[in-house]
C-alpha cells in the first residue's frame, strides 16, 4: 500500500474517529472502503447514463432495419 495525505476539517476527523468502526478497524481501513464504495457506485452512475442515453426516446430506429418488420414471425407449431 501507498501512504496518501488527506485534509480533512477538524469537524469531520472528530466524526470520524468517534466512530465505533474506525476505533475498531482504524481511519485507514473506513477510508479505503469508503474510497471503493464511491468508485462502484460512481461506475454504476455511469453505466447507468450510458444505458439512459443509449435507450432514450429521442433516439431514432436504425433506418437499415425499415421494411423487415413481418419478418421476425414465430412459427407455427
Amino acid at each position: 500500500m501507498k501512504p496518501v495525505q488527506i485534509m480533512l476539517d477538524e469537524r469531520l476527523l472528530k466524526r470520524l474517529d468517534a466512530d465505533e468502526e474506525v476505533q475498531k478497524f482504524g481511519r485507514s481501513a473506513v477510508l479505503r472502503r469508503a474510497a471503493e464504495l464511491y468508485l462502484r457506485r460512481s461506475k454504476a452512475r455511469r453505466i447507468a447514463e450510458q444505458y439512459r442515453r443509449a435507450y432514450s426516446e429521442d433516439k431514432r430506429p436504425d433506418t437499415d432495419l425499415e421494411g423487415w418488420e413481418d419478418e421476425g414471425v414465430w412459427p407455427e407449431e
